[in-house]
């Protein structure tokens, strides 16, 4: 009796969406954290404000993303996953202004961006909540919470982990054909060296 080796299972041949664009991205990931953790965001509430401003440009880039029709029809409460008004509260908090924005990469009014593209921004900025919890604990210890300075790092209501397998689950369900999947991994790639030049900028 022979057995099909393990690599020939449609799971191992055909992963999930989601697993893909992880493994697609890993090394702009860990470049990422790693620079950002060399910056010490921790270290001081001056420190942490820097990076309250790099996630104040990064969200603004994609914000145009949580009012978008087509996206919300494909994405459970997309509306409610936006966060870019809780990054304005924790820079007041913060005593300090909005960072001078160029014009957004992505504007509402544009019907015309590519659906791949946004599937892979918005990956990026939901996995980036589903981490925040390590941060959120690190933010406590300069006095900061989900009700002061620290407002974008708080979970969702039903919890950080069923807010994440249900965004997962509707990413992974929308149809792509290859060179689709390609530009979605693209999108993904673009977002996190989009993080990491506003990083470079806002955290030196």
């Amino acid at each position: 009796m022979t057995v099909a080796p393990l690599a020939e299972t449609p799971l191992a041949i055909e992963p999930s969406r989601t697993k893909r664009l992880k493994a697609a991205t890993r090394q702009a990931h860990e470049e990422l954290d790693g620079f950002i953790m060399s910056a010490k965001p921790f270290e001081s509430r001056e420190n942490f404000g820097k990076f309250v401003k790099t996630q104040h440009l990064f969200h603004s880039d994609l914000d145009a993303f949580f009012s978008n029709e087509t996206l919300d029809a494909l994405l459970p409460d997309l509306k409610g996953r936006r966060r870019l008004d809780f990054i304005a509260q924790d820079l007041q908090d913060l005593g300090l202004g909005q960072p001078e924005t160029p014009a957004a990469r992505f504007q509402a009014n544009d019907q015309d961006f590519d659906l791949p593209e946004a599937l892979g921004w918005l990956y990026v900025v939901e996995g980036s909540n589903l981490g925040a919890a390590f941060l959120l604990k690190d933010a406590a210890k300069l006095g900061l919470d989900e009700t002061f300075g620290a407002r974008h790092l708080a979970g969702a209501p039903e919890g950080r982990g069923l807010h994440w397998r249900t965004f997962v689950a509707a990413l992974d369900a929308v149809p792509l054909d290859q060179d689709e999947e390609d530009r979605a991994i693209a999108g993904a790639e673009a977002a996190f060296r989009a993080v990491h030049e506003y990083a470079k900028r806002m955290m030196i």
